[in-house]
Protein backbone atom coordinates (compact mmCIF):
# COMPACT_ATOMS: atom_id res chain seq x y z
CA UNK A 1 0.00 0.00 0.00
CA UNK A 2 2.84 2.43 0.64
CA UNK A 3 4.24 2.52 -2.72
CA UNK A 4 0.60 2.97 -4.00
CA UNK A 5 0.02 5.94 -2.09
CA UNK A 6 3.42 7.13 -3.14
CA UNK A 7 2.55 7.05 -6.59
CA UNK A 8 -1.23 7.92 -6.21
CA UNK A 9 0.36 12.01 -4.85
CA UNK A 10 2.25 11.81 -8.39
CA UNK A 11 -0.65 10.30 -10.81
CA UNK A 12 -3.07 12.80 -11.69
CA UNK A 13 -5.24 13.39 -14.60
CA UNK A 14 -2.87 12.46 -16.92
CA UNK A 15 -2.14 9.27 -16.49
CA UNK A 16 -5.45 8.04 -16.52
CA UNK A 17 -5.42 8.71 -19.90
CA UNK A 18 -1.60 7.53 -20.41
CA UNK A 19 -2.86 3.69 -20.79
CA UNK A 20 -4.58 2.80 -24.03
CA UNK A 21 -8.32 1.82 -23.43
CA UNK A 22 -7.77 -1.51 -25.79
CA UNK A 23 -4.95 -3.77 -25.16
CA UNK A 24 -4.25 -6.10 -28.22
CA UNK A 25 -5.70 -9.88 -27.80
CA UNK A 26 -2.42 -11.58 -28.31
CA UNK A 27 -0.04 -8.70 -27.51
CA UNK A 28 2.01 -8.90 -30.98
CA UNK A 29 1.66 -12.55 -31.10
CA UNK A 30 -0.14 -15.18 -32.75
CA UNK A 31 -0.55 -17.57 -29.73
CA UNK A 32 -2.34 -16.44 -26.38
CA UNK A 33 -0.90 -18.81 -23.55
CA UNK A 34 -3.30 -19.14 -20.95
CA UNK A 35 -1.20 -19.12 -17.55
CA UNK A 36 -2.25 -20.56 -14.47
CA UNK A 37 0.95 -19.76 -12.23
CA UNK A 38 1.46 -21.73 -8.94
CA UNK A 39 -1.47 -21.23 -6.84
CA UNK A 40 -2.85 -23.78 -8.01
CA UNK A 41 -0.49 -26.49 -7.68
CA UNK A 42 0.31 -25.29 -4.18
CA UNK A 43 -4.06 -25.76 -3.57
CA UNK A 44 -3.32 -29.03 -4.70
CA UNK A 45 -0.41 -30.43 -2.53
CA UNK A 46 -2.65 -29.08 0.16
CA UNK A 47 -5.26 -30.92 -0.40
CA UNK A 48 -6.12 -34.86 1.36
CA UNK A 49 -4.80 -37.82 -0.41
CA UNK A 50 -7.42 -39.39 -2.66
CA UNK A 51 -8.76 -39.68 -5.97
CA UNK A 52 -9.65 -35.88 -6.98
CA UNK A 53 -6.22 -35.24 -5.58
CA UNK A 54 -4.80 -37.47 -7.93
CA UNK A 55 -6.88 -36.65 -10.96
CA UNK A 56 -5.83 -33.06 -10.08
CA UNK A 57 -2.01 -33.75 -9.75
CA UNK A 58 -2.47 -35.57 -12.94
CA UNK A 59 -3.03 -31.89 -15.03
CA UNK A 60 -0.42 -30.83 -13.77
CA UNK A 61 1.66 -30.55 -17.02
CA UNK A 62 -1.11 -30.39 -19.40
CA UNK A 63 -1.93 -27.09 -21.80
CA UNK A 64 -4.53 -24.56 -20.02
CA UNK A 65 -7.16 -23.11 -22.10
CA UNK A 66 -10.01 -20.38 -22.09
CA UNK A 67 -12.70 -21.58 -20.39
CA UNK A 68 -16.60 -20.19 -19.87
CA UNK A 69 -16.74 -22.10 -16.67
CA UNK A 70 -14.60 -19.18 -15.65
CA UNK A 71 -16.45 -16.21 -14.64
CA UNK A 72 -13.62 -13.16 -13.48
CA UNK A 73 -15.15 -11.57 -10.42
CA UNK A 74 -14.17 -7.97 -10.55
CA UNK A 75 -11.37 -9.02 -12.25
CA UNK A 76 -8.72 -10.92 -10.68
CA UNK A 77 -8.76 -8.86 -7.28
CA UNK A 78 -7.51 -11.32 -5.29
CA UNK A 79 -4.03 -9.51 -6.12
CA UNK A 80 -5.31 -6.62 -8.80
CA UNK A 81 -7.50 -3.51 -7.63
CA UNK A 82 -10.80 -4.26 -9.27
CA UNK A 83 -12.42 -3.21 -11.86
CA UNK A 84 -8.94 -1.89 -13.26
CA UNK A 85 -7.20 -2.52 -16.50
CA UNK A 86 -4.57 -4.91 -15.08
CA UNK A 87 -7.08 -6.82 -13.03
CA UNK A 88 -9.33 -7.31 -16.24
CA UNK A 89 -5.66 -8.47 -18.10
CA UNK A 90 -4.61 -10.63 -15.39
CA UNK A 91 -8.45 -12.51 -15.53
CA UNK A 92 -7.62 -12.66 -19.64
CA UNK A 93 -4.67 -14.10 -18.78
CA UNK A 94 -5.62 -16.56 -16.29
CA UNK A 95 -8.19 -18.15 -18.40
CA UNK A 96 -11.39 -16.73 -17.85
CA UNK A 97 -13.92 -16.88 -20.85
CA UNK A 98 -16.46 -14.04 -19.26
CA UNK A 99 -15.24 -11.42 -17.39
CA UNK A 100 -16.92 -8.99 -15.12
CA UNK A 101 -18.04 -5.33 -15.05
CA UNK A 102 -20.16 -4.14 -12.19
CA UNK A 103 -22.03 -0.70 -13.35
CA UNK A 104 -22.59 2.44 -12.08
CA UNK A 105 -23.01 5.55 -13.15
CA UNK A 106 -21.57 8.88 -12.48
CA UNK A 107 -22.83 12.50 -11.92
CA UNK A 108 -23.01 12.82 -15.74
CA UNK A 109 -25.03 9.90 -16.09
CA UNK A 110 -22.41 7.40 -17.91
CA UNK A 111 -22.01 4.53 -16.48
CA UNK A 112 -18.25 2.64 -15.21
CA UNK A 113 -16.94 -0.37 -13.58
CA UNK A 114 -17.19 -0.28 -10.17
CA UNK A 115 -18.72 -2.77 -7.30
CA UNK A 116 -20.72 -0.37 -5.60
CA UNK A 117 -21.47 3.33 -6.65
CA UNK A 118 -20.04 4.42 -3.16
CA UNK A 119 -17.00 2.89 -2.79
CA UNK A 120 -14.25 4.94 -4.66
CA UNK A 121 -13.14 5.55 -0.28
CA UNK A 122 -12.38 1.99 -0.29
CA UNK A 123 -11.11 0.92 -3.97
CA UNK A 124 -9.72 4.43 -5.34
CA UNK A 125 -7.05 7.22 -4.12
CA UNK A 126 -10.31 9.80 -3.98
CA UNK A 127 -9.20 10.63 -0.47
CA UNK A 128 -5.77 11.23 -1.61
CA UNK A 129 -6.56 13.84 -4.29
CA UNK A 130 -7.94 16.95 -4.44
CA UNK A 131 -11.34 15.55 -5.30
CA UNK A 132 -12.38 14.16 -2.21
CA UNK A 133 -13.68 17.59 -1.56
CA UNK A 134 -16.76 15.36 -3.61
CA UNK A 135 -17.57 12.84 -1.43
CA UNK A 136 -20.93 12.55 -0.50
CA UNK A 137 -19.41 12.17 3.05
CA UNK A 138 -15.69 13.55 3.79
CA UNK A 139 -13.73 11.51 5.26
CA UNK A 140 -14.01 11.39 9.87
CA UNK A 141 -11.23 10.42 11.57
CA UNK A 142 -11.31 7.50 14.34
CA UNK A 143 -12.18 8.91 17.45
CA UNK A 144 -13.47 8.00 20.99
CA UNK A 145 -14.18 4.39 19.96
CA UNK A 146 -16.05 5.64 17.04
CA UNK A 147 -14.19 4.08 13.13
CA UNK A 148 -12.83 6.45 10.48
CA UNK A 149 -15.22 6.61 7.54
CA UNK A 150 -16.03 8.35 3.95
CA UNK A 151 -18.47 7.63 1.49
CA UNK A 152 -17.56 8.85 -2.01
CA UNK A 153 -19.26 7.99 -4.85
CA UNK A 154 -19.16 7.92 -8.78
CA UNK A 155 -22.17 10.12 -8.77
CA UNK A 156 -20.64 12.78 -6.68
CA UNK A 157 -18.17 13.21 -10.09
CA UNK A 158 -18.18 13.96 -13.87
CA UNK A 159 -16.97 10.63 -16.12
CA UNK A 160 -13.57 13.15 -16.76
CA UNK A 161 -12.80 13.25 -13.02
CA UNK A 162 -14.10 9.53 -11.99
CA UNK A 163 -11.13 8.47 -15.01
CA UNK A 164 -8.70 10.36 -13.05
CA UNK A 165 -8.73 8.53 -10.27
CA UNK A 166 -6.22 5.35 -9.60
CA UNK A 167 -7.56 2.21 -8.66
CA UNK A 168 -6.17 0.65 -5.23
CA UNK A 169 -7.21 -2.91 -3.48
CA UNK A 170 -10.23 -2.52 -1.92
CA UNK A 171 -10.25 -2.23 1.94
CA UNK A 172 -9.97 0.50 4.48
CA UNK A 173 -8.39 1.25 8.58
CA UNK A 174 -11.31 1.76 10.63
CA UNK A 175 -7.99 2.96 13.04
CA UNK A 176 -7.37 5.60 11.01
CA UNK A 177 -6.87 9.35 12.28
CA UNK A 178 -5.42 10.23 8.33
CA UNK A 179 -7.40 10.13 5.30
CA UNK A 180 -3.81 8.07 3.88
CA UNK A 181 -4.07 5.84 6.76
CA UNK A 182 -7.46 4.89 6.08
CA UNK A 183 -6.67 4.22 2.46
CA UNK A 184 -4.00 1.42 4.08
CA UNK A 185 -6.42 -1.20 4.57
CA UNK A 186 -5.77 -4.38 2.63
CA UNK A 187 -7.09 -7.40 3.89
CA UNK A 188 -4.45 -9.88 5.23
CA UNK A 189 -5.09 -12.44 2.30
CA UNK A 190 -4.61 -10.09 -0.57
CA UNK A 191 -1.89 -7.88 -1.36
CA UNK A 192 -0.70 -4.30 -2.79
CA UNK A 193 2.42 -5.82 -4.72
CA UNK A 194 0.76 -4.81 -7.78
CA UNK A 195 -1.43 -2.00 -6.91
CA UNK A 196 1.76 0.04 -7.62
CA UNK A 197 1.21 3.07 -10.29
CA UNK A 198 -2.00 3.85 -11.26
CA UNK A 199 -4.18 1.20 -12.13
CA UNK A 200 -6.39 1.77 -14.62
CA UNK A 201 -10.21 2.37 -14.12
CA UNK A 202 -12.67 1.07 -16.49
CA UNK A 203 -15.73 2.54 -18.25
CA UNK A 204 -18.51 0.01 -19.61
CA UNK A 205 -17.54 1.13 -23.06
CA UNK A 206 -14.18 0.39 -22.51
CA UNK A 207 -14.70 -2.45 -21.26
CA UNK A 208 -16.79 -3.80 -23.81
CA UNK A 209 -14.17 -2.84 -26.25
CA UNK A 210 -11.25 -4.85 -24.28
CA UNK A 211 -13.40 -7.64 -23.87
CA UNK A 212 -14.69 -7.85 -27.27
CA UNK A 213 -10.28 -7.07 -28.44
CA UNK A 214 -10.06 -10.82 -26.50
CA UNK A 215 -13.06 -12.42 -28.11
CA UNK A 216 -14.53 -13.17 -24.92
CA UNK A 217 -17.32 -12.93 -22.88
CA UNK A 218 -19.33 -10.28 -20.61
CA UNK A 219 -21.19 -10.45 -17.56
CA UNK A 220 -22.12 -6.83 -16.42
CA UNK A 221 -23.86 -6.25 -13.39
CA UNK A 222 -26.11 -3.87 -12.60
CA UNK A 223 -25.43 -2.03 -9.29
CA UNK A 224 -28.36 -0.41 -7.42
CA UNK A 225 -28.50 3.14 -6.85
CA UNK A 226 -27.90 4.80 -3.65
CA UNK A 227 -29.10 8.18 -4.77
CA UNK A 228 -32.59 8.72 -4.93
CA UNK A 229 -33.94 7.74 -8.28
CA UNK A 230 -35.02 9.71 -10.70
CA UNK A 231 -31.36 11.11 -10.06
CA UNK A 232 -31.47 14.26 -12.03
CA UNK A 233 -33.95 13.65 -14.58
CA UNK A 234 -31.88 9.96 -15.13
CA UNK A 235 -34.79 6.82 -14.20
CA UNK A 236 -34.50 3.72 -13.02
CA UNK A 237 -35.88 2.56 -15.97
CA UNK A 238 -33.29 4.95 -17.98
CA UNK A 239 -30.08 3.15 -16.27
CA UNK A 240 -31.48 -0.15 -16.62
CA UNK A 241 -31.46 0.28 -20.52
CA UNK A 242 -28.75 2.21 -20.57
CA UNK A 243 -26.70 -1.24 -19.99
CA UNK A 244 -28.41 -2.89 -22.89
CA UNK A 245 -27.69 0.11 -25.00
CA UNK A 246 -24.44 0.01 -24.30
CA UNK A 247 -24.02 -3.45 -26.34
CA UNK A 248 -26.24 -2.59 -28.84
CA UNK A 249 -24.56 0.45 -29.54
CA UNK A 250 -20.65 -1.76 -29.92
CA UNK A 251 -22.90 -4.31 -32.01
CA UNK A 252 -21.88 -7.15 -29.50
CA UNK A 253 -24.58 -10.54 -29.82
CA UNK A 254 -26.50 -10.81 -26.90
CA UNK A 255 -25.20 -14.25 -26.27
CA UNK A 256 -22.03 -13.16 -25.32
CA UNK A 257 -23.81 -11.36 -22.36
CA UNK A 258 -24.69 -12.27 -18.97
CA UNK A 259 -26.60 -9.20 -17.73
CA UNK A 260 -26.98 -9.33 -13.59
CA UNK A 261 -28.52 -8.37 -11.04
CA UNK A 262 -29.40 -8.82 -7.32
CA UNK A 263 -33.08 -6.58 -7.68
CA UNK A 264 -35.45 -9.42 -9.32
CA UNK A 265 -37.34 -6.29 -11.33
CA UNK A 266 -34.23 -5.87 -13.20
CA UNK A 267 -34.17 -9.28 -14.37
CA UNK A 268 -37.72 -9.18 -15.21
CA UNK A 269 -37.47 -5.62 -16.81
CA UNK A 270 -34.96 -7.42 -19.45
CA UNK A 271 -36.70 -10.29 -19.88
CA UNK A 272 -39.46 -8.24 -21.28
CA UNK A 273 -38.10 -5.12 -22.59
CA UNK A 274 -34.90 -6.67 -23.96
CA UNK A 275 -35.41 -10.35 -24.42
CA UNK A 276 -32.68 -11.00 -26.21
CA UNK A 277 -30.67 -10.06 -23.06
CA UNK A 278 -33.18 -10.97 -20.71
CA UNK A 279 -33.32 -15.28 -21.88
CA UNK A 280 -29.55 -15.19 -20.21
CA UNK A 281 -29.86 -12.67 -17.35
CA UNK A 282 -28.75 -13.75 -14.18
CA UNK A 283 -30.72 -13.01 -10.90
CA UNK A 284 -28.18 -13.20 -8.07
CA UNK A 285 -30.07 -14.26 -5.55
CA UNK A 286 -28.64 -12.57 -1.86
CA UNK A 287 -32.18 -14.01 0.15
CA UNK A 288 -30.41 -17.15 1.30
CA UNK A 289 -28.21 -15.16 3.48
CA UNK A 290 -30.78 -15.77 6.82
CA UNK A 291 -32.47 -19.16 7.29
CA UNK A 292 -35.66 -17.88 6.99
CA UNK A 293 -34.36 -16.17 3.58
CA UNK A 294 -33.06 -19.66 2.19
CA UNK A 295 -36.45 -21.53 2.54
CA UNK A 296 -38.08 -18.58 0.80
CA UNK A 297 -35.72 -18.41 -2.24
CA UNK A 298 -35.79 -22.77 -2.36
CA UNK A 299 -39.51 -22.42 -1.84
CA UNK A 300 -40.04 -19.47 -4.42
CA UNK A 301 -37.72 -21.30 -7.79
CA UNK A 302 -40.80 -22.78 -9.43
CA UNK A 303 -41.93 -19.07 -9.29
CA UNK A 304 -39.27 -17.62 -10.84
CA UNK A 305 -39.21 -20.16 -13.54
CA UNK A 306 -42.73 -19.45 -14.72
CA UNK A 307 -41.46 -15.85 -14.71
CA UNK A 308 -38.77 -16.49 -17.25
CA UNK A 309 -35.62 -16.54 -14.98
CA UNK A 310 -33.48 -18.86 -16.42
CA UNK A 311 -30.19 -18.59 -14.53
CA UNK A 312 -29.88 -18.10 -10.87
CA UNK A 313 -26.70 -17.19 -8.72
CA UNK A 314 -26.60 -17.59 -4.93
CA UNK A 315 -23.49 -17.65 -2.65
CA UNK A 316 -21.67 -20.72 -3.38
CA UNK A 317 -22.66 -21.94 0.32
CA UNK A 318 -25.97 -21.81 -0.64
CA UNK A 319 -25.71 -24.46 -2.99
CA UNK A 320 -23.91 -27.47 -0.86
CA UNK A 321 -24.59 -28.72 2.61
CA UNK A 322 -23.01 -31.63 4.77
CA UNK A 323 -25.03 -35.09 5.28
CA UNK A 324 -22.94 -37.54 7.39
CA UNK A 325 -19.72 -35.91 6.73
CA UNK A 326 -19.93 -35.90 3.01
CA UNK A 327 -20.75 -32.87 0.74
CA UNK A 328 -23.65 -33.08 -1.23
CA UNK A 329 -26.03 -30.24 -3.25
CA UNK A 330 -28.52 -28.70 -0.92
CA UNK A 331 -32.05 -28.41 -1.06
CA UNK A 332 -31.61 -25.17 -3.13
CA UNK A 333 -30.14 -26.94 -5.63
CA UNK A 334 -32.33 -29.64 -5.86
CA UNK A 335 -35.13 -27.32 -6.61
CA UNK A 336 -33.20 -25.12 -9.31
CA UNK A 337 -32.43 -28.40 -11.39
CA UNK A 338 -35.81 -29.45 -11.31
CA UNK A 339 -37.29 -26.28 -12.42
CA UNK A 340 -34.95 -26.19 -15.50
CA UNK A 341 -32.88 -23.46 -13.73
CA UNK A 342 -29.38 -23.15 -14.37
CA UNK A 343 -26.71 -21.98 -11.47
CA UNK A 344 -24.21 -20.15 -11.20
CA UNK A 345 -21.90 -19.79 -7.63
CA UNK A 346 -20.03 -16.71 -6.35
CA UNK A 347 -17.68 -16.31 -5.68
CA UNK A 348 -13.98 -18.35 -5.44
CA UNK A 349 -11.04 -17.27 -3.90
CA UNK A 350 -12.94 -14.59 -2.12
CA UNK A 351 -12.18 -15.94 1.28
CA UNK A 352 -9.23 -16.48 3.53
CA UNK A 353 -7.66 -19.01 4.77
CA UNK A 354 -9.97 -21.75 5.37
CA UNK A 355 -8.29 -22.85 8.31
CA UNK A 356 -9.78 -19.86 10.26
CA UNK A 357 -13.61 -20.45 10.49
CA UNK A 358 -13.40 -23.25 7.78
CA UNK A 359 -13.66 -20.46 5.53
CA UNK A 360 -16.24 -18.01 6.63
CA UNK A 361 -19.33 -16.60 4.67
CA UNK A 362 -18.63 -19.02 1.30
CA UNK A 363 -17.94 -22.11 3.30
CA UNK A 364 -20.73 -21.56 5.86
CA UNK A 365 -22.68 -24.79 5.24
CA UNK A 366 -19.55 -26.99 4.64
CA UNK A 367 -17.69 -25.30 7.53
CA UNK A 368 -17.08 -28.37 9.93
CA UNK A 369 -15.40 -30.31 7.13
CA UNK A 370 -13.19 -27.65 5.18
CA UNK A 371 -9.87 -27.79 7.17
CA UNK A 372 -7.19 -26.83 5.13
CA UNK A 373 -6.87 -24.60 1.76
CA UNK A 374 -6.96 -27.99 -0.49
CA UNK A 375 -10.65 -28.46 0.46
CA UNK A 376 -11.57 -25.59 -1.91
CA UNK A 377 -11.07 -27.97 -4.76
CA UNK A 378 -13.04 -30.68 -2.79
CA UNK A 379 -16.28 -27.85 -2.38
CA UNK A 380 -15.43 -27.10 -6.16
CA UNK A 381 -15.47 -30.59 -7.34
CA UNK A 382 -19.16 -30.81 -5.63
CA UNK A 383 -20.32 -27.59 -7.49
CA UNK A 384 -19.39 -29.07 -10.48
CA UNK A 385 -19.68 -32.15 -10.44
CA UNK A 386 -22.80 -32.56 -8.48
CA UNK A 387 -24.26 -29.81 -8.37
CA UNK A 388 -23.95 -28.90 -11.87
CA UNK A 389 -23.01 -25.42 -11.63
CA UNK A 390 -22.73 -23.27 -15.32
CA UNK A 391 -19.77 -21.26 -14.11
CA UNK A 392 -17.76 -20.07 -10.94
CA UNK A 393 -17.38 -16.86 -10.56
CA UNK A 394 -13.48 -16.35 -8.81
CA UNK A 395 -11.32 -13.34 -7.70
CA UNK A 396 -8.42 -15.45 -8.51
CA UNK A 397 -9.66 -17.58 -12.20
CA UNK A 398 -6.22 -19.43 -12.58
CA UNK A 399 -7.43 -21.95 -9.81
CA UNK A 400 -11.05 -22.36 -11.73
CA UNK A 401 -9.30 -22.60 -15.01
CA UNK A 402 -7.11 -25.00 -13.51
CA UNK A 403 -9.93 -27.39 -12.66
CA UNK A 404 -12.32 -27.02 -15.54
CA UNK A 405 -9.26 -27.63 -18.02
CA UNK A 406 -8.99 -30.61 -15.53
CA UNK A 407 -12.06 -31.97 -16.29
CA UNK A 408 -12.64 -30.94 -19.27
CA UNK A 409 -15.39 -27.41 -18.46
Amino acid sequence: MRSFIASSVLLGLASAAAVPAIESRTYGHKKFNVQVGDRPYWLVDSMDEGPLKQKLASCSEQDFKTSEFVFAHRGAPLQYPEHTLQSYKAAHRQGAGVIECDVAFTKDKQLVCRHAQCDLHTTTNILNTTLAAKCTTPFTPYANGTEASAKCCTSDLTLTEFQSLCGKMDGFNPNATTALQYLDGTPYFRTDLYASGCPKLMTLNSYIDLVDSWGLKYTPELKAPEVPMPFNGYTYDNYRQAVVDAFLAKKIAASRVWLQSFVPDDVFYWIKNAPEFGKQAVYLDERVDTPAGYENATASIPGLAARGVKILAPAMFALTKVVKGEIVPSEYAVAAKKAGIELVAWSFERSGWLQIEGGGYYYQYVANVTYNDGDMYTVLDVLAQKVGIKAMFSDWPATVTYYANCFGL
